[in-house]
């Protein structure tokens, strides 16, 4: 279970990144190694990798549920391939929302079989296999990007226009799994992500010559909060982007409660959490991630602000996953009959 974020991980570089650099040249080092030493899986249908470069809160999983809905919308079979964090099932095991739950399969795996067949999977490779065996057309690998055990056609990098890449330092001095030059490298295109409403001081420095197609991250039914007090929680990689969503529908945030990523839920976590709202006269509110992972007994109550994609430029994207809709044997609509969607 990830914890918070070192707080310096998201400024300029200072004296404890200085320190802990060494170590984040170790990391990066190993998984050079890794990389140059696998013989990676290459899969007979397209393998689309949804990933990114730092360590959570990037918005891989709204990105990847978009995705989805793209290739479905264009007759693809897809299957989605998750490592199911937070789950303690190693699969390969085909996600079956009624049936399974988050401590078994992990909070993102409930979430993307709602859209398509989903496959949880500590073993990639196995989990493509097991997908293209059970009839996929193309595969969506959410994150696994700095994972070589399985190719991938495609590999799109998810950036937070909000937070960049932080300090820029490699971990445990910084947010980065890997050198970010080298990671850029193997992407072919870069997914900037903005929070609807959300401003910023200067564009993502870093991205050098990558293709960019930017989305918006946009409120489903968010006007419904507004002015309404809200006791916000949430476990996921910044909760912090959450509580800042509900301000910017309007909504009064009388009390902010962030949990660890991916954190399980217990009775005396909710028992607390609805306390407080007492107190303050407030609505429970969190994210579909969290909600995913309450039991059916601690849901009620609590209200869900969901977020989805909205692309800046859908012609860009059905440039880049034009050829895979073809190639996977899609209904072959053309990319440019797109541009309205």
């Amino acid at each position: 279970m990830m914890r918070a974020a070192p707080v310096f991980w998201g400024e300029e570089a200072g004296l404890a990144a200085d320190l802990l650099a060494p170590f984040g040249a170790a990391w990066d080092a190993a998984g050079r190694l890794r990389r140059a030493l696998a013989r990676p899986y290459r899969a007979p249908a397209p393998v689309i990798c949804v990933g990114n470069l730092v360590a959570g809160g990037a918005g891989k999983t709204p990105v990847t549920l978009a995705l989805t809905d793209w290739l479905v919308a264009n007759g693809v079979a897809v299957h989605i391939v998750t490592r199911g964090y937070g789950g303690r099932n190693v699969g390969p095991l085909r996600v079956d929302v009624p049936r399974h739950d988050a401590d078994e399969v992990g909070d993102e795996a409930l979430l993307l079989a709602s859209r398509a067949p989903c496959w949880v999977a500590r073993d990639r490779p196995a989990g493509v296999a097991a997908a293209i065996e059970a009839g996929a057309e193309a595969v969506l690998l959410d994150d696994g990007f700095q994972n070589p055990a399985a190719a991938k056609t495609l590999s799109l990098l998810v950036v937070d226009a909000g937070y960049g890449f932080g300090n820029g330092r490699v971990m445990p001095a910084g947010p980065l799994r890997e050198n970010l030059s080298r990671g850029l490298a193997r992407a072919e295109m870069v997914v900037l992500l903005t929070a609807d409403g959300e401003k910023h001081g200067k564009p993502v420095a870093g991205l050098g010559a990558r293709p960019v197609v930017e989305a918006i991250l946009t409120p489903v039914e968010g006007e419904r909060f507004a002015g309404r007090r809200v006791l916000a929680f949430a476990g996921i990689g910044r909760p912090e982007k959450f509580f800042a969503t509900l301000r910017r529908v309007g909504a009064e945030l009388v009390v902010e409660h962030g949990f660890p990523d991916h954190h399980r839920y217990r009775e005396p976590d909710i028992t607390a959490l609805r306390r407080a709202a007492d107190r303050a006269r407030a609505q429970l509110v969190t994210t579909s991630k969290d909600f995913v992972r309450l039991t059916s007994v601690a849901r009620a109550a609590i209200e869900v602000l969901e977020v989805e994609i909205r692309w800046c430029d859908p012609v860009a994207l059905a440039g880049l996953l034009g050829p895979v809709v073809l190639s996977a044997g899609g209904n072959g609509r053309d990319p440019e009959s797109q541009r309205s969607r």
